[in-house]
């Protein structure tokens, strides 16, 4: 059994930042791609980042610039810092991962953690 566990969401007024943990924790061999996606009310869920084990980042072509992830593959955490938020990032912010534990390897979700960004 593997559990994503995200943290650090909350309300922030437009131009603020915040930064997202996501941890993961079970029966892990490894983990590869890690990711952020988020969704908005009456949206469907988008890509907001990945980042490889390597540590090669993509990011939504809107976000780039001001949207950083980055991991600690000693922690199995994956972070998000948000930049110069905008009340449109209004959104449940969701960790992904693709782990492989003892004989099966597959993508995870975490619970989401929601981010309000007011105006």
């Amino acid at each position: 059994q593997v559990q994503l566990v995200e943290s650090g969401g909350g309300l922030v007024e437009a131009g603020g930042s915040l930064r997202l943990s996501c941890a993961a924790s079970g029966r892990i061999l490894n983990i590869y791609d890690m990711g952020w996606y988020r969704q908005a009310p009456g949206k469907q869920r988008e890509l907001v980042a990945t980042i490889t084990n390597s540590r090669t980042t993509n990011y939504a072509d809107s976000l780039l610039g001001r949207f950083t992830i980055s991991r600690d593959n000693a922690k199995k955490t994956v972070y998000l810092q948000m930049n110069s938020l905008k009340p449109e990032d209004t959104a449940v912010y969701y960790c992904n991962a693709d782990v492989s534990t003892w004989g099966l390897r597959r993508g995870y979700w975490g619970q989401g953690t929601q981010v309000t960004v007011s105006s």
